[in-house]
């Protein structure tokens, strides 16, 4: 019986990538990192999602984004993740930041959602158990919760740095309003706040409507998800819809309808793209990290050459004038 090879990472991956220092901190982030929102759950192929984290880290990919409820079923992410860190990834602990977050539901009851002390608390040592972790590097609360106090929120987010569960601690789809609220209630306690983690791409530019200015202000980084627009923003759509696509199975984040209502879009985003010689996921990432605000681009993958794909991004995040006035004038700003 043949014994398993053990994983030795690419002893040159630090030097294809760049790394931003993450607000105020002395954290670094890779301007590219990865999220296991789908395709590392109970029901997907676990080898393939080994694969998947080799090749981030190969790619000089530091850091995982978790969160309690990725699945599916929720919490089947972050215990594959927790497997595949114990066979593959033990010795380089040390090299790696881990992100969680926690904020929509994962239980039945009154305690299994939102952002209360009771449900964060136990959300973070469920999570911790999970990945077979004794801390993370970053713990979020994934959404607003209008019906607890921020300072309840955020006062339980200072504790868990407190107790050593987590190092850094960081908010997720907040509005600019309560943002900076919360910002203000983290930095008295002492634990300033890490990052802001939105949802941002060419289709989606809600942040720069006063979020990305009160970052900079309040020195704070940003990583942004969805860069490719749950697809949109890749070639899949260019020809077609594909039958297997998530468009076609009309999912709760993108269906039929949306794709071809883009559709005129996206063929001149990609033109511009092939004008850069890039590809339309490329200049995509690209266009996000034009902007020295951004700390990093949260990608997903399904395949490991998607993963190379999006890294090549970062040797081109510069735009002409012309370039970005074209840009906007496709996405009709």
């Amino acid at each position: 019986m043949s014994k398993k090879k053990k994983y030795v990472a690419d002893e040159n991956r630090y030097e294809k990538m760049n790394y931003r220092r993450t607000g105020n901190s002395g954290l670094l982030l890779p301007e590219i990192s990865l999220g296991l929102w789908h395709n590392f759950g109970k029901e997907d192929n676990f080898k393939n999602a080994r694969n998947l984290l080799k090749c981030a880290f190969d790619h000089g990919i530091t850091h995982f984004d978790m969160a309690n409820n990725y699945g599916p079923p929720p919490g089947s992410s972050e215990k594959n993740l927790g497997k595949i860190l114990k066979n593959d990834f033990r010795s380089y602990r040390d090299e790696l930041v881990i992100s969680t977050k926690a904020g929509y539901g994962m239980w039945p009851g009154p305690y299994g959602d939102l952002g209360s002390k009771k449900f964060l608390v136990a959300s973070l040592d469920q999570s911790l158990q999970r990945m077979g972790l004794e801390y993370v590097d970053i713990f979020y609360h994934h959404r607003p919760d209008t019906d607890t106090p921020l300072e309840e929120t955020m006062g339980t987010l200072d504790l868990m740095v407190r107790q050593g569960k987590a190092l850094y601690v960081g908010i997720s789809n907040y509005q600019p309003e309560e943002a900076e609220k919360a910002f203000k209630i983290l930095k008295d306690l002492g634990t300033p706040c890490l990052l802001h983690q939105p949802n941002y791409n060419l289709l989606n530019r809600w942040v720069e409507d006063g979020l990305l200015d009160l970052l900079e202000k309040s020195k704070i980084g940003a990583i942004c998800f969805s860069p490719l627009a749950q697809g949109m923003l890749t070639d899949k759509y260019l020809h077609g819809l594909p039958k297997d696509s998530r468009a076609v199975k009309d999912s709760p984040f993108l269906n039929t309808s949306q794709v071809l209502e883009m559709l005129p879009k996206i063929k001149g985003l990609n033109e511009i793209a092939r004008n850069r010689s890039q590809t339309l996921a490329q200049m995509a990432i690209s266009w996000i990290l034009k902007d020295p605000r951004i700390t990093s681009v949260l990608i997903g993958a399904s395949k490991t050459e998607q993963i190379i794909d999006s890294v090549k991004a970062i040797e081109n995040t510069s735009f002409t004038e012309k370039e970005l006035q074209l840009i906007n004038e496709i996405c009709e700003l």
